[in-house]
């Protein structure tokens, strides 16, 4: 962003007021996007209302409170995801060039894959230490809006099951499904369990918002069963914590599982009849070229995974 809190405003340039349009389809709200810009509210305005009067048509539906796009707005959102990407692009080429590799990434993972993360950004930092961070934890459908609208420069999450659009993706990993319980636990001397089984069990699961949980409702509904579960969250973490008091068991990616229970408190089941997978992969944009910072994360992805088949970079289907 080219706006700086606390700076003198001036009008600004074709490229900044499209930034500020994307804030505004981001925040959805004068006031706030205003306040993420670091400008008043009159200025963002003003700055909407200059790109409407410079394209001879009204973008955006006003009334007491910010109402939406119009159709005409949205085609202009379009343009400007490209052109604002493109700029930014060209300048974090150019300071690579001047610099070398470093800046600012932002990656959005899904709650089952933050174990995996660390897996690429350690040997990531060693190489490139003058790269920063940020990785936040989303559903899939908000990586994907987020990556949309530029918030995020990457995703990892499920492949092969959201729509995923414009993107390009390199496979990581394959997510399995186990039973989680607590070592005490009546099932824990169990080698394996059935999908339909654990219906009947005191579940605790992931929110129905979240990829995963719209997961195992399908799996658990092609064995010919539903899922009931007796307490949900958001917080693969929470859900630890209540199947090891023994009162409840989950439905967990067994890489998540592997990594948090380092006090061998707990207890993994796989589910067989079906045994399924769930393709993990690296989300980027599908514009070239990348950003040199970009493009060298993407390259470490293929290195990453190449011992499990990832031989390249492809669109998504």
């Amino acid at each position: 962003m080219l706006f700086k809190r606390g700076a003198a405003w001036h009008p600004p340039a074709m490229i900044d007021k499209l930034e500020l349009l994307l804030l505004l389809a981001r925040e959805r709200h004068f006031g706030r996007a205003a306040e993420a810009a670091g400008i008043s509210q009159p200025s963002l305005s003003a700055a909407v209302k200059s790109l409407e009067d410079q394209f001879g048509m009204v973008m955006v539906e006003r009334g007491s409170r910010f109402r939406g796009f119009t159709p005409e707005g949205e085609r202009v959102l379009d343009w400007a995801r490209r052109l604002v990407a493109d700029a930014r692009n060209m300048r974090q080429d150019i300071e690579a060039m001047k610099r070398g590799i470093g800046g600012h990434l932002r990656i959005g993972v899904i709650p089952t894959a933050l174990p995996f993360v660390t897996s690429m950004t350690l040997p990531f930092h060693e190489r490139y230490p003058a790269v920063q961070f940020t990785v936040t934890s989303l559903t899939s459908i908000a990586i994907l809006a987020a990556m949309e609208n530029l918030e995020l420069d990457l995703g990892i999450s499920y492949i092969d099951n959201e729509a995923i659009g414009r993107f390009q993706t390199v496979p990581l990993y394959e997510e399995r499904y186990a039973l989680l319980v607590a070592q005490h636990h009546p099932l824990a001397s169990r080698d394996t369990i059935g999908w339909a089984e654990t219906a009947n069990l005191p579940l605790c699961l992931l929110t129905p918002d979240m990829q995963n949980r719209r997961i195992i409702d399908r799996h658990l509904a092609a064995a010919g069963v539903a899922a009931q579960p007796t307490f949900e969250s958001n917080s693969m973490m929470l859900l630890h914590v209540h199947v090891q008091t023994g009162k409840w068991v989950g439905i967990v990616a067994a890489r998540f599982a592997e990594v948090f229970d380092r006090l061998g408190a707990l207890r993994m089941v796989p589910i067989v009849e079906p045994a399924v997978t769930q393709k993990i992969g690296l989300i980027a944009p599908d514009r070239e070229p990348f950003t040199p910072l970009v493009a060298a994360f993407v390259a470490a992805a293929r290195k990453i995974a190449g011992a499990d088949g990832a031989t390249g970079l492809g669109k998504a289907e």
